[in-house]
């Protein structure tokens, strides 16, 4: 009888604890570059003034729906003046859009995120411009200006070196209009390749860093680092470190991420630069392994494992590495699509931050949007704020986009139901917030406990690159053990097996929102069907 009242006080002590989450250890870790960032697709997000079409006030105005939400930092997709609606193909560096509003515009956001605490990185296209841009204009039209036989002279022209030009035609090369001349634009005619070891070229992008940097930007989203240099990895690298260096000379604490879109073993080298951050692509998108795992077709101890390898081998690049975990972006179709239930929608969202690092979250994933097909536009969709389609902020989307039928309610309806995708990302949110090792803590797989459907690691200050000998009360940490349940159905797991003497559960998040994670006599842990549960 005296056993069973204690087991009985056990589980209800364990049951408060995690129904009010703990004790939150958030304000122990200072401003860092291990934050939360929501991706913005500035067009698509929402409009201010009207005319369908996302802008900078727009961005502004939602601030504090970011801030809500968990997130300490935003990524806005490219900004400058274009001639396309997706901004990549720049044709002004030192410019907003009109489109999207002006320097003004910009400054007041920088102004009104830092007040609430939310840092702004801006998409940095170094690999190409457009070709309306000056330079290319310029150079073009020297270069018809030739006779036949006669040869660049760059004291004429500097920019015909800015761009790489031919008189062959090359593979990925294409003809400049009206002349027997080629140049390499290996993603589009209208975005020709840059030089990028051409020196002019590299003090032009370190001016126009110091321009973004001055006007308050915390950092770059470096765009398509893997065609620096088509088909040559270790040149990129170069090229890139390059830029990094010159940038954190202007700002030493700038924050630096990269898009190197190629499997891990590939995209980790260009740790080797001195960058902050590298997408994460191996767990993203629908072919991904957070995807597998959420699909069951992955067995859930991989996650730890494999998360366990990749710090491993980015720390053979970089002592400084912070690895940003993402699940979608704006190359690709939304999470929504890739299940058939509400579950593992949540789930894979879940998974995405319990990775360590910068956690990145393109919008409109926290409320299930949908959006895919051979259309990049479709992938790119108006911000799903209201059914109505004429209420405040809404935007039109891209033309050439499809017409979408939405899956889950709108922001409007979620964020009044607490069982919503959008309630269980703010959940998940606030576990990472509150527990800074999730985020920053060495990764450990602890195999004795995991299975196809558990996921179970621990997350420690010893081990880690993080450096926590400048961090007030960081002894305060607690280590952590994490459990995921991938499966739709309970599991009971022994603790005792997994050599750790973590077993006072903190925190559990589930899809349901409603069961938690409880640890009865002998070390025995019950955790939920698509849980979270975070032990002390």
């Amino acid at each position: 009888m005296k056993k069973l009242l204690a087991l009985i006080l056990s589980l209800t002590l364990t049951i408060s604890l995690s129904a009010c989450g703990g004790k939150s250890e958030a304000d122990i870790i200072p401003d860092d570059k291990y934050m939360n960032t929501y991706e913005i697709f500035v067009y698509s997000f929402c409009d201010s003034d009207g005319d369908g079409i996302g802008d900078l006030d727009g961005v502004t105005s939602k601030l504090d729906y970011i801030k809500n939400l968990g997130f300490n930092a935003i990524w806005l997709t490219p900004i400058c003046p274009s001639t396309t609606y997706h901004k990549y193909d720049v044709t002004d560096y030192e410019n907003v859009d009109k489109n999207f509003g002006s320097l003004e515009s910009y400054d007041n956001l920088i102004k009104e995120a830092h007040n609430k605490g939310i840092k702004v990185i801006d998409d940095f296209v170094m690999n190409h411009t457009s070709s309306e841009h000056p330079w290319f204009k310029t150079a073009v039209r020297y270069l018809k200006g030739l006779s036949k036989d006669e040869e660049p002279d760059e004291s004429k022209c500097k920019y015909i070196n800015y761009y790489n030009f031919s008189r062959e035609k090359k593979d990925g090369y294409e003809q400049v209009p009206g002349a027997d001349w080629y140049y390499e634009a290996r993603f589009w005619s209208g975005m020709p390749d840059l030089n990028l070891d051409n020196e002019e070229v590299k003090k032009e992008f370190a001016d126009i860093a110091k321009f973004w940097i001055d006007h308050g930007c915390d950092g770059f989203r470096m765009d398509a680092l893997t065609s620096y240099t088509t088909d040559d990895t270790n040149k990129s690298v170069e090229e890139l470190a390059d830029f990094v260096k010159s940038a954190k000379e202007i700002k030493p604490d700038l924050y630096i991420v990269g898009e190197a879109w190629a499997n891990k073993d590939t995209y980790a080298k260009y740790y080797a630069s001195g960058i902050d951050s590298l997408f994460d692509f191996d767990f993203a998108g629908q072919d991904g392994l957070i995807a597998g795992l959420a699909r069951g077709t992955k067995p859930a101890k991989t996650f730890a494992e494999t998360m366990q390898k990749e710090e491993e081998l980015y720390k053979s690049y970089s002592d400084t590495f912070v690895n940003a975990p993402f699940y979608t972006n704006h190359d690709m179709s939304r999470g929504a699509g890739y299940y058939t239930d509400e579950d593992k929608t949540k789930l894979a969202l879940g998974l995405n931050f319990m990775q360590t690092g910068n956690a990145f979250l393109y919008y409109g994933e926290e409320l299930g949007m949908k959006g895919s097909g051979s259309k990049d536009e479709n992938k790119r969709g108006p911000m799903y704020w209201s059914a109505d389609e004429n209420a405040v902020g809404m935007c039109k989307g891209p033309s050439a986009m499809d017409k979408i039928e939405q899956k889950y309610p709108a922001e409007d309806e979620q964020e009044k139901d607490d069982t919503s995708i959008y309630s269980y990302v703010k959940k998940v949110l606030k576990l990472r917030n509150n527990y800074p090792l999730i985020a920053r803590g060495k990764t450990t797989a602890l195999s004795d406990i995991s299975s196809k459907t558990i996921a179970a690691f621990t997350r420690t200050k010893d081990g880690s690159n993080y450096d926590f000998s400048t961090v007030k009360n960081a002894d305060k940490l607690s280590d952590l053990l994490i459990v995921i349940n991938t499966g739709n159905a309970e599991e009971t797991i022994d603790l005792s097996k997994s050599g750790v003497s973590m077993n006072k559960v903190a925190d559990t998040v589930t899809t349901s929102g409603s069961a938690i994670s409880t640890v009865g006599g002998g070390n025995t842990l019950i955790v939920p069907p698509y849980s979270i549960t975070v032990l002390k």
